[in-house]
C-alpha cells in the first residue's frame, strides 16, 4: 500500500488527540475497532493535500480505494482532517467545509447514536452539501451557514450530484446516501447499509 493512503491502529500519540473529544467516555465502540487514515486529496484548485480520518476497521479497505481513486480523478475535496481539531464540534467542522468520519455522537435532535458514532458514515464536503430536515416543523439546514446551498440545480464548487464519481464510488462499496432520502435530505452523507 502506498505510503500516502495507509491504514494503522490508533497508536497513543492519535489516541490523546482524540480522547475526550470524537472518542467520548460513554462511546460503547472498543478503540480497537477505529482505524486511523492517511489520506491525500486535492480541493478546487487542484492542490495536493494530506488528509487524515479515523473510520471503523471494517471500511477501512473501502475508503483507501474510495479516496485513491477520488484522488486518481482530482475529485475536489476541500479539507480533510480529525473533527477533533474543531473539539469534535459537527457543526464547526462543517462549516470549515471538513470531509470526516468517526465523531462519537447522536442523530441531530434524536437520541439515536448516529453511523458516524461507530465510524461507519463519512461526510464529504458538508457545508456545500448540507443535512436539510424538518423539526417541529420547521425547516432546519445543518450546517446553520449552508442556506446558499440548499437550491440543488444552482451550480456551485464541491456539490455532490445523484451519480457522480464520489456517489458511484461509494456505491459500489456497499454505502448508501444521503441525498437519496425522501423524508429528509443529508447531501454530505454516505453510510453503511443495514444495522
Amino acid at each position: 500500500m502506498n505510503d500516502a493512503f495507509s491504514i494503522s491502529h490508533i497508536d497513543d500519540a492519535i489516541f490523546k488527540r482524540i480522547n475526550g473529544r470524537s472518542y467520548k467516555k460513554n462511546c460503547p465502540l472498543p478503540l480497537t475497532e477505529l482505524r486511523y487514515l492517511r489520506l491525500l486529496h486535492k480541493n478546487l484548485s487542484g492542490e495536493v493535500l494530506s488528509g487524515e480520518m479515523i473510520c471503523n476497521r471494517a471500511i477501512a479497505d473501502a475508503l483507501i480505494d474510495i479516496f485513491s481513486r477520488l484522488f486518481d480523478a482530482s475529485y475536489p475535496i476541500e479539507r480533510m482532517i480529525l473533527i477533533d481539531d474543531y473539539d469534535a464540534d459537527d457543526e464547526l467542522s462543517m462549516r470549515d467545509n471538513n470531509s470526516s468520519c468517526f465523531n462519537f455522537r447522536f442523530v441531530s435532535h434524536t437520541n439515536r447514536i448516529s453511523k458516524h458514532g461507530y465510524g461507519l458514515a463519512v461526510d464529504i464536503n458538508p457545508l456545500y452539501n448540507p443535512y436539510i430536515t424538518f423539526v417541529d416543523g420547521k425547516k432546519n439546514i445543518e450546517p446553520a451557514t449552508a442556506v446558499a446551498f440548499e437550491d440543488r440545480a444552482a451550480d456551485f464548487p464541491y456539490k455532490i450530484v445523484k451519480g457522480d464519481l464520489c456517489c458511484r464510488l461509494f456505491a459500489e462499496h456497499g454505502f448508501g446516501w444521503g441525498g437519496d432520502w425522501t423524508d429528509c435530505k443529508d447531501w454530505q452523507h454516505f453510510f453503511v447499509l443495514g444495522g
